[in-house]
């Protein structure tokens, strides 16, 4: 479990409440590199496009599988700032002296659904593995990879507690990342697909079946790691724990 912390410069830039309500001249042409795990897309592109508007500043997200990202990173990408979709990968950061305990700050949290495409009329089963083998049929149920993309991590920890990992396993079609497994069900190129709640809110081609219980996996956390140490990052890292921010999370599907 990571230690989420809360450095003096944040704390400082938390009492400034002005900062959101005009707006801010940090470095004229600053920019801020942000890679971030898939499944923030949309909202992360909501709440920079929110922020660039009051700000002279200029965001570049980088989005991928976590663990992708993360290895960017550790081999030297320019990185400002990484949100993940699991404390793995952040915790990976720290150990090999990329990232600094104090600078990690939990983010938010989500949850994790089986969808199908939005004309299906599947009725799923979820605790009967020969339920599940018939919906697939010839196809395959898209996931992120088991073994390193956290959607897939996550999925593979639910499929295991409802004893249906054994079943499953030979019928997968893994993913470099969920938003991928999002679109092979929205394409109907396979008939289910384990993502994370985020992720259907905010298609029209998916509808959820099932949405797992929490103690079904790990606790679905977020952390953010801020790499580079800057006045422009803190003012945005403070902007992303905001109130509006956490307003905004929870329109795209986030908890």
């Amino acid at each position: 479990m990571l230690k989420i912390t809360t450095t003096p410069l944040l704390i400082s830039l938390l009492a400034g409440s002005a900062l959101f309500s005009t707006t801010v001249h940090a470095d004229d042409n600053a920019t801020i590199r942000v890679y971030a795990a898939s499944s923030l897309t949309n909202v992360l592109n909501q709440l920079i496009s929110d922020y660039e508007n009051t700000h002279s500043v200029d965001i570049v997200p980088i989005y991928g599988g976590s663990s992708s990202l993360a290895r960017q990173i550790e081999r030297g990408a320019p990185a400002d700032m990484f949100i993940s979709a699991n404390e793995q990968w952040v915790t990976h950061l720290e150990k090999q002296g990329v990232a600094n305990k104090q600078n990690i700050y939990d983010f938010t949290h989500n949850q994790l659904v089986v969808i199908a495409p939005q004309q299906s009329e599947i009725a799923l089963n979820i605790t009967e593995p020969k339920s599940w083998l018939s919906a697939i049929g010839d196809s395959r149920l898209a996931i992120g990879q088991p073994n390193a993309v956290p959607a897939g991590i996550y999925a593979k920890q639910s499929l295991q507690s409802l004893n249906l990992w054994q079943s499953l396993s030979k019928h997968l079609a893994p993913t470099k990342n969920v938003r991928v497994a999002l679109t092979l069900v929205e394409r109907a190129e396979a008939p289910l697909g384990i993502v994370y709640k985020s992720d259907a809110v905010v298609s029209s081609k998916v509808q959820v079946i099932h949405t797992f219980a929490a103690s079904s996996h790990d606790p679905i956390r977020y952390p953010m790691v801020t790499i580079t140490d800057s006045a422009d990052v803190a003012q945005f890292t403070q902007y992303l724990m905001s109130e509006p921010a956490k307003q905004a999370l929870s329109r795209f599907g986030f908890d």
